[in-house]
């Protein structure tokens, strides 16, 4: 009896000692993985982390580099546009020139058109003038038929034959006076019109107000009841052509006389 409780006391011994060591191993166990999972995340954490700020890294170079491509390109576009504002300027101001230049050529085109008679009218003028000058010549008195003086007597009134030889023409003198005045009336007459066929026109200044760029004063004369500066005299008429002065007109002007 009691070896058989002996042997079952070593048998619990035994087994005690058996389950103690069983026990003690998986609690190593456990501890150790749990330290080895500890470690591999922390390892795998670590991990992590290093490409995520190498990200952020990478996004920022990235976002500056955009950044950087945009300035370049609005300084670009800046330039574009004040490129084209210059151009559009020069063009406006291009567009300007010429369409004054076409409308001075246009002008220039016509006043070569209508004053290219100046010389050759300013020569005429003297020729208006003498012929002028002859019509004033003969006073009006002596255009009116006279009875001072008898017609000449036909051969038919006359059966004295040497009484022929008092009027050898056939004509008084006042008969060939008005024919010759007609004549040149006529010719004045036709002239001036010729000239008004290019713009050509005679102006009076008589009464109105002395004008240096229109009028020659050729003389003063003190005239009561005239104003000072007034035109009283017009020895040559002045011409234009259109509105540009030909030939100003030679004139008398009334003199101050309060002095």
């Amino acid at each position: 009896m009691s070896l058989s409780a002996s042997t079952f006391q070593a048998f619990r011994t035994c087994t005690a000692s058996l389950s103690s060591r069983s026990l003690a191993r998986p609690a190593t166990a456990i501890s150790r993985t749990r330290m080895s999972r500890l470690a591999s995340r922390s390892y795998s954490e670590k991990a992590t982390s290093v490409p995520e700020e190498s990200k952020e890294e990478g996004q920022a170079g990235q976002k500056v580099g955009q950044d950087a491509a945009c300035s370049e390109l609005e300084t670009k576009l800046k330039a574009k546009e004040a490129e084209t504002v210059d151009l559009t300027s020069r063009l406006r101001y291009l567009q300007a020139d010429f369409l004054n230049l076409q409308r001075n050529a246009a002008r220039e085109k016509e006043q070569t058109r209508d004053f290219a008679i100046t010389r050759f009218a300013s020569d005429l003028l003297e020729t208006v003038d003498v012929l002028s000058i002859a019509l004033k010549s003969v006073p009006q008195a002596a255009l009116t038929p006279s009875t001072s003086i008898p017609p000449a007597p036909s051969e038919s009134d006359s059966p004295d034959a040497p009484t022929l030889a008092h009027n050898p023409l056939g004509k008084n003198h006042e008969t060939y006076l008005q024919e010759l005045h007609t004549g040149v009336e006529m010719t004045h007459r036709l002239l001036v019109q010729t000239l008004f066929k290019y713009h050509v026109k005679p102006f009076d200044p008589t009464g109105d107000q002395f004008d240096p760029n229109f009028h020659e004063a050729l003389y003063q004369a003190p005239i009561p009841g005239k104003e000072p500066g007034t035109v009283i005299d017009c020895q040559k008429v002045g011409y234009k052509i259109k509105e540009r002065v030909l030939r100003a007109a030679q004139v008398g002007v009334a003199q101050d006389t309060s002095s």
